[in-house]
């Protein structure tokens, strides 16, 4: 399998990339800072045998993005790239007034627009990208009472970023829009126009994954014969939290196995 990730310097997207690498995957990840893993023993393993691939750029620049989908296709041969793994997310700063701030307010939706105005034309890539619970009024409703402050609050500007990337992809998936439009902070008038961009229907194979509250605790799915964990489609009730770790474990052992089970659906993952 030949990979493409993005936002996998840490986290989510990188224990999903160090699980597939493990599996026998070529990685090629777009990294602002590939200095990041000098000193990551596993990944410079799989830097040395040739499967995993840094590609120096931001994903904010347009250009980057399709340096990197270059660099991942070369890396596929003749196949290309099989998959999409995108984990982009921003490090917030603390403001009383607005909770978690992050710097652009749109870095995530921009990073998904970037991603699919340069996709190669006619590419068969199947795609993952990593949302949140709770960000449309929907999905909020359906949260624990205890985390609606949380989620209204503290988190509220980005999840809007968030709600940007689900409103992108589903224009490009061709799914219906039942949520309300991001502002115009996060998605400009015209968005849709944008040069390149894939076109209502054009982006066939993709999954959006829905964590709850994110914690950094251990990968309970390496040590537990069933599934520590729940999924389904759409708003999964009562989710309160669930770790990285295990978000990356459903990723590659989970979801992708059983793609079609899971392919063009919204899907929550909590304990």
């Amino acid at each position: 399998m030949n990979v493409f990730a993005i936002g996998a310097s840490k986290n989510i997207g990188y224990y999903a990339s160090v699980r597939l690498l493990e599996k026998g995957a070529t990685v090629t990840f777009l990294l602002r800072s590939p200095s990041v893993f000098d000193e990551d023993t596993t990944i410079q393993k799989y830097v040395t045998t040739g499967k995993a691939h840094l590609v120096k750029g931001d994903a904010l620049v347009v250009d980057d993005v399709r340096r990197a989908w270059q660099t991942a296709q070369a890396a596929g041969v003749d196949r290309g790239v099989d998959l999409v793994i995108f984990t982009v997310g921003g490090t917030p700063n603390f403001s009383l007034v607005h909770g978690a701030v992050i710097s652009p307010p749109n870095l995530v939706t921009q990073a998904t627009l970037n991603l699919l105005s340069t996709i190669p034309a006619h590419a068969s890539t199947r795609v993952i990208a990593v949302s949140s619970n709770g960000l449309s009024r929907a999905s909020h409703a359906t949260l624990p009472l205890a985390l609606k402050p949380l989620y209204g609050y503290l988190l509220r500007r980005p999840h809007a970023d968030k709600l940007g990337v689900e409103r992108v992809v589903a224009h490009c998936a061709g799914w219906q829009w039942t949520d309300e439009d991001p502002d115009k902070e996060i998605l400009s008038e015209g968005w849709q126009d944008r040069e390149g961009l894939l076109k209502a229907g054009e982006l066939e194979h993709v999954v959006v994954v829905r964590p709850a509250l994110l914690t950094d605790g251990p990968c309970r799915g390496d040590s537990v014969p069933d599934a520590p964990y729940r999924v389904s489609e759409g708003n999964l009730k009562g989710s309160y939290r669930v770790s990285r770790s295990d978000v990356a474990h459903f990723m590659v052992n989970g979801l992708l196995p059983h793609w079609d089970e899971w392919e063009g659906k919204c899907v929550g993952i909590a304990y």
